[in-house]
């Protein structure tokens, strides 16, 4: 007879977690870091037990770190991910209703990022003894729905536990996914509260160790010879790079292809770093919060090879970054749903062996010196541009004396270590730092920007920092987003970790103030202020919220600076400091970057009595003009 172990559910999950392994390149490492958790009735006597026991048992098992917020909690293990290069995460156990279901925004990120992240809601009692529980969601046309059925369309895979024997199937298809670089993203598994507390005989080969090896498939043959054969009859062509070649750490083939044929390289959000800021052939930023130079030749090109890209609207400014009217697509992707994209020519394969093998089938191909020349000058332009607004000839270049935020990032860019790390999510800075931002490390460059999550920057520090403890993170969050949710801050001081905060303030959501006014809605209901007893608005004076009293009471070193000399001392001290430090910056909204010649799809009215409406119509139609459907095969 099999050698079984008497556990709980939960017990026999934590066990099971603590063995598992994923491989790459020949490197095995712990699939789960750890376990990030709140305790509530849900989960505090089933799953928390479990991990007490396991602490206590064996410390390294599952370390368990208490979180504040739950969403929040799945940002940090995210952001962990995603520095780890999709081959390590985090578990996170949550109670049932509320808890659980403060989850969803997070696993809606995880799965649009791709980036895996463990789930592990408490659900209502399988046995229904007691209904109607405490948070659980009655429905009179269904008796086996939960709050937690709203889990499903954000998960890539979605199971509830109902019975014991139930757990060994469902955890080893949620290892599957978490480490299929094309299926991975947010995993649910629900536990009934009661399921949790069970006890069962568990074989004990469930808890022998096992490694899960990620998948790095080749290019068929006949395809990647096509790809090269479209490559060679290009005069033309630019490389759009996404975060595809992070993951694959195909970064190393990248600068090795665009060194061998001069073929320039614009990037994503999620490829930035993909070739360091001043390699010849990078022209950083493409598509609506581009640069100038990425964008000319993007207009310009016969032959576009996206790598590891999705092609987000932002990439392609809403379909009319890439106006050449002959333009065909070659689209390497390890997932058939990218690769097949603007009807490019399909190259299902990993970034890095897709790499190499072109590099090697195009022995002999550089694109012409003119084209070269023309890549040089555009970024030339483009540089001089950066330089202009980092170094504005009278510092504190915003009304009133206030710092701008282009010069605020300038100096972050400029003192902080090529290997330190800058974050963000949402607001204007992410579209700055995307124009902006000079990358010196393939990892420099954090920002969350497949589901731009207000609220995401401080947790992600948190899980950049547990991921890279030898690097010094800089989170970069706005007034509106630090609001949204700061309490990570508090996590970082139980646990010791450092994040540098520059918490930016601006009164008000700067990026979609912009927005409104261009689309012609005036900024309304985009700055913080008082209602006026006058006019019945919006319109009042600016609210005395003091953000850097909050930050310090939740624990961190403060600082509040207004000229760039004082902001550049408060960066060398933080950097220096063993702990946490916030650097708190009033700044002018107004003051924007340089433009990127570039759009975004986002409609306007199209009638209206405002004139402001009227005008920014006109101008929406002249660019909805411009936009393409890319339908013709590329063969």
């Amino acid at each position: 007879m099999a050698e079984t172990v008497h556990l709980t559910v939960a017990q026999a999950m934590v066990r099971f977690l603590s063995v598992q392994y994923s491989s790459s390149d020949g490197v095995e490492q712990k699939l789960f870091a750890g376990c990030l958790g709140i305790f509530g009735h849900g989960n505090v006597a089933g799953f928390g037990q479990a991990l007490l026991q396991a602490e206590l048992e064996s410390p390294d098992a599952l370390p368990y770190i208490l979180g504040r917020n739950e969403q929040a909690m799945v940002h940090t293990a995210v952001a962990y991910a995603r520095m780890k290069s999709r081959l390590q995460t985090y578990a996170i156990s949550t109670s049932v209703g509320p808890g659980a279901t403060n989850m969803v925004t997070g696993a809606a990120l995880a799965t649009i990022n791709r980036l895996p992240v463990l789930l592990i809601p408490a659900d209502t009692f399988a046995d229904r003894a007691a209904s109607p529980l405490l948070q659980e969601l009655e429905r009179p046309d269904s008796g086996d729905v939960t709050v937690n059925d709203c889990f499903r369309p954000v998960s890539r895979y979605f199971d509830r536990i109902w019975r014991p024997e139930q757990l060994p199937s469902a955890l080893l298809a949620a290892m599957r996914v978490l480490t299929d670089p094309v299926e991975t993203g947010a995993v649910t598994l629900c536990l009934p509260q009661d399921v949790q507390a069970q006890a069962a005989d568990w074989p004990s080969s469930l808890f022998e160790r096992r490694v899960w090896r990620v998948a790095r498939p080749r290019p068929e043959t006949a395809v990647i010879e096509a790809a090269a054969e479209l490559i060679r009859s290009a005069e033309r062509p630019l490389v759009v790079a996404g975060g595809g070649v992070l993951y694959s750490g195909a970064q190393d083939a990248l600068a090795a292809f665009c060194t061998a044929t001069g073929i320039p390289v614009g990037q994503s959000q999620a490829g930035k770093g993909t070739l360091v800021y001043d390699h010849p052939q990078c022209l950083g930023a493409v598509g609506s919060t581009g640069t100038t130079a990425a964008n000319a030749l993007a207009a310009e090109a016969d032959v576009v090879i996206g790598i590891g890209t999705r092609y987000s609207d932002f990439t392609t400014a809403s379909r009319t970054a890439f106006q050449n009217p002959d333009v065909r697509f070659v689209n390497v992707n390890v997932a058939g749903l990218d690769a097949v994209k603007q009807s490019g020519l399909s190259v299902v394969a990993d970034a890095r062996e897709a790499l190499e093998a072109l590099t090697g089938l195009l022995t002999g191909y550089r694109v012409e010196a003119a084209y070269e020349s023309r890549v040089a000058e555009l970024n030339a332009a483009w540089e001089a541009q950066v330089e202009a607004v980092y170094r504005p000839p009278t510092p504190n270049a915003g009304a009133g004396g206030l710092l701008t935020q282009s010069e605020v990032i300038g100096l972050v860019n400029e003192l902080s270590d090529p290997r330190d790390v800058v974050v963000c999510a949402a607001g204007s800075m992410p579209g700055d730092l995307h124009k902006l931002w000079r990358t010196r490390d393939p990892k420099g460059y954090h920002v969350e920007y497949g589901y731009s999550c207000m609220g995401y920057e401080v947790a992600g520090g948190l899980g950049v920092r547990l991921a890279c403890p030898d690097r010094d993170v800089f989170v970069m969050v706005g007034d509106g987003s630090y609001l949204m949710m700061a309490t990570e801050l508090v996590t970082a001081v139980q646990e010791g970790i450092k994040i540098i905060t520059v918490l930016v303030q601006n009164h008000g959501y700067a990026s979609i103030g912009s927005l409104s006014e261009s689309l012609g809605s005036q900024r309304f209901g985009t700055r913080y202020r008082y209602r006026s007893a006058d006019s019945g608005r919006l319109d009042g004076a600016v609210l005395p919220v003091d953000l850097a009293a909050n930050a310090a009471s939740l624990g961190v070193d403060v600082v509040k600076v207004s000229t760039a000399a004082e902001f550049a001392d408060a960066v060398v001290a933080a950097k220096a400091a063993e702990l946490s430090t916030v650097i708190y910056v009033e700044t002018d909204p107004l003051v924007g970057a340089p433009d990127s010649g570039s759009w975004w799809d986002v409609p306007v009215s199209a009638t209206s009595t405002l004139d402001s409406t009227q005008q920014a119509r006109v101008v929406y139609d002249e660019h909805k003009a411009t936009q393409k459907l890319f339908l013709t095969p590329t063969t």
